[in-house]
């Protein structure tokens, strides 16, 4: 932390106090030596330091400073493991304080909303819940060694397609369940020292000036103390953004921002408040600030990305037990990712890595092994000729394994995919292969799901390495091996095409906008609720051990909690690590809810024979839905089902309890419709019993069928035509009577 002691920077001449809300250069906020602030410099992360080298003024597109290049979060997604997460984060604080940097900007807490996002890689999940446990974890990791976190892309930035223009067009019970709750867990139990807004806008409104989002929610509901940071280059209106809650602009644009607060405030249109309020948050951040320390141990980093990779893979497939390869058979690797790995996302988050393991030199330490390229990482050279070879090593070997996935080309920030499938001469390579190998195993590489069909059947094995770091080769062949147990779950879904996923209509958008017609639907809370087939679905994961799950219990602890105790046992001969996963479904309640929600989870290592009972509090937000009318989390009396699985689609145990819940009494208006009145807990059998009285004899049976066909309506019209039936001091008594009850 910083020596000094900053005196009060609002006292600062005007000029002085805007010039501290915007960049000096790139990088870097400006020193002010009269209120003892220094400079503070915000390079990219997440999953290691990007520090550029030479001048700070320069567009981020220069070498930067070797540093460990941890998994990516696409990686540590899969890990379902919060410990994984807090290690990188401190093990990037360490980095960030040798080379000299307060605040790295990361962890990225979007939602995969389509397998397409080209930033996919450098977010955690398709579900609110891992994400956001996941990032608080990052958060406290990095912060815990000094280090201040940007918890990022404040909000809804799902797509790289017209990212600094598109309009993310979301209902707010969307937003409340599926894209804000990750940013709610990291900004609530982790205190970020910042938040980064997103490009996009919201519903017509730039991220950088939404009121709603930077001040309403974040600071007003959340608490939030730290810092709002701009993305670079996000700023559409200085003033407006400052006065919506945006503190420190980035990069600086050469002082013309600080000129439109200035004017602004001198002109009596912006209250100097504001700028102090802010001044004030970005002043906060010279707290990080100190002298770099001595460096880091470049080998332990690099032991530990090994370790910590090896628990993001996800083993999707083992028929025949083809994993672990045993020793003494005769080992053919096929595929250019074996001796040139992709350990990493493009764009700026693109770590210039301290050295670099690749598989194949790792599995070559273990036996013998003999390789062809089978294809080149840009479709140069004679596909063909490519696969012949790579066959005819396949064909006299016991094992083939195929290394396969996406070049950085094929994905990257600034742009979205158009589709899901591996390059053509990669699927011809495994299927040739595969037809004359014994065994077949495909190792994929991507920071985004690929599509496994058109071969996936005609392989022994499959497993989905991503993006795992400069480590990560190393980290597979400890897996391939058996020398580590696989235990990583998919944090996303597989599809069978991409047509099947949720947002496939609703795919960039279109003019400017995109809607987010899916809902909350998005992900296996799509797949499971309609009930369509996937690949592999979400939280889907093999061991080279067996897990049985058993004594399923769960306990209410209030009218809208609950605590579930569940014993896992290992039923293998080896080591493994398993997830527990706890799901709710329900149906209570007045709006649609998905087939099941995940609401915890802990992963748990367990020896041959060992069981263990793990127990998990469920608040009242495991049971909640965001109703819109109330403005607020409502649990809904009745039946809810508590589920473990070992992913969404395969629920090993289940029980369910009724909940006392939330009695709701709604708000009426005349502008509520006729329905809402009968139906109303409170006004509605004395509506009914003054009503009949009022019309003729056999009005009662009518009753039914005439609140079908008029029930829509908006009370006041009704009570227009049917005056005489319902007066109007007799609804505003009814009206006095509902609020009373609320």
């Amino acid at each position: 932390m910083t020596a000094t002691t900053p005196s009060d920077p609002t006292v600062l001449p005007l000029e002085q106090k805007a010039q501290l809300l915007s960049g000096q250069d790139f990088w870097s906020t400006p020193p002010v030596e009269a209120a003892g602030l220094p400079s503070v410099v915000l390079t990219d992360g997440p999953h290691g330091v990007r520090r550029q080298v030479g001048d700070l003024d320069q567009i981020g597109l220069l070498e930067s400073v070797p540093a460990t290049c941890f998994p990516p979060a696409v990686a540590v997604g899969s890990s379902w493991d919060p410990d994984v997460a807090e290690r990188i984060g401190a093990a990037i604080g360490v980095e960030a304080r040798a080379i000299g940097v307060p605040v790295v900007l990361g962890p990225g807490v979007n939602i995969k909303r389509s397998p397409l996002c080209g930033r996919n890689f450098e977010y955690y999940s398709e579900d609110p819940l891992l994400a956001g446990v996941l990032g608080a974890a990052h958060v406290r990791g990095q912060q815990g060694a000094g280090v201040g976190a940007s918890v990022k892309h404040f909000a809804a930035n799902n797509q790289e397609t017209q990212r600094m223009q598109v309009s993310a067009d979301v209902d707010e019970r969307t937003l409340r369940e599926i894209y804000l709750p990750a940013f709610e867990r990291v900004v609530t139990e982790a205190q970020p020292a910042t938040v980064m807004c997103a490009y996009n806008k919201v519903n017509g409104v730039y991220a950088s000036q939404h009121r709603w989002l930077l001040t309403e929610v974040l600071r007003e509901e959340w608490g939030f103390t730290g810092a709002v940071v701009s993305d670079w280059g996000a700023v559409d209106d200085r003033v407006a953004a400052l006065e919506a809650g945006l503190d420190l602009q980035m990069p600086g644009d050469h002082g013309a921002g600080n000129a439109l607060v200035v004017d602004a405030v001198r002109s009596g249109r912006l209250d100097e408040a504001v700028v102090d309020r802010s001044v004030r948050r970005v002043a906060a951040l010279a707290g990080y600030v100190g002298e770099p320390t001595d460096g880091f141990d470049a080998d332990a980093h690099h032991a530990l990305a090994r370790e910590l990779a090896a628990g993001c893979a996800v083993l999707l497939k083992n028929d025949g037990g083809a994993l672990p390869l045993a020793s003494g058979q005769r080992l053919a690797v096929v595929g250019e990712f074996a001796r040139t790995p992709r350990f990493q996302g493009g764009g700026s988050s693109h770590v210039n890595a301290t050295r670099v393991d690749d598989a194949l030199t790792a599995l070559q330490a273990t036996r013998p092994v003999v390789f062809a390229p089978g294809f080149t990482l840009d479709g140069s050279g004679d596909a063909a000729e490519l696969r012949e070879e790579a066959v005819g090593l396949a064909r006299d070997a016991d094992v083939a394994v195929v290394f396969a996935g996406l070049a950085e080309g094929d994905e990257s920030e600034g742009f979205d995919r158009t589709h899901i499938d591996l390059p053509a001469a990669q699927v011809e390579l495994i299927r040739a292969v595969a037809a004359v190998s014994p065994r077949t195993v495909v190792v994929l590489s991507s920071g985004g799901v690929v599509s496994l069909e058109g071969w996936h059947d005609d392989v022994d094995a499959v497993l989905a390495g991503f993006l795992l770091g400069q480590a990560g080769g190393s980290a597979l062949a400890d897996l391939l091996t058996g020398a580590v147990d696989p235990s990583g779950r998919l944090a996303e879904t597989i599809p069978l095409r991409l047509a099947d996923t949720p947002s496939h209509l609703n795919f960039p958008g279109e003019q400017g906008h995109v809607r987010y017609g899916e809902g909350v639907m998005v992900g296996y809370r799509h797949f499971v609720t309609v009930d369509r087939p996937v690949r592999y679905p979400f939280g889907h994961g093999l061991s080279y051990t067996t897990v049985e799950t058993s004594d399923l219990q769960v306990t209410t602890t209030g009218a809208d909690s609950a605590e579930v105790a569940v014993t896992v046992t290992n039923t293998g001969s080896r080591a493994g690590r398993h997830v527990v996963q706890v799901y709710v479904a329900t149906t209570a309640g007045p709006v649609r809810r998905p087939a099941r929600e995940l609401r915890a989870f802990r992963k748990v290592a367990l020896a041959p024979g060992q069981s263990e009972t793990v127990t998990f509090p469920l608040d009242r937000r495991a049971f909640a839905h965001w109703d819109v009318r109330e403005s607020g989390w409502v649990v809904a009396p009745g039946e809810h089902t508590v589920q473990v699985g070992r992913s969404a689609t395969d629920v090993v145990a289940e029980a369910t309890v009724t909940l006392a819940g939330d009695e709701i009494v709604p708000e009426l208006t005349l502008q509520s419709s006729v329905a809402e009145w009968f139906e109303h807990p409170v006004a509605g059998p004395q509506l009914l019993e003054g009503f009949l009285a009022t019309m003729p004899e056999g009005a009662g049976e009518m009753h039914a069928g005439m609140l079908q066909m008029i029930g829509s309506m908006p009370m006041r019209r009704f009570a227009a035509d049917f005056g005489a039936a319902i007066p109007a001091a007799e609804l505003e008594r009814l009206m006095a009577a509902a609020q009373a009850a609320r």
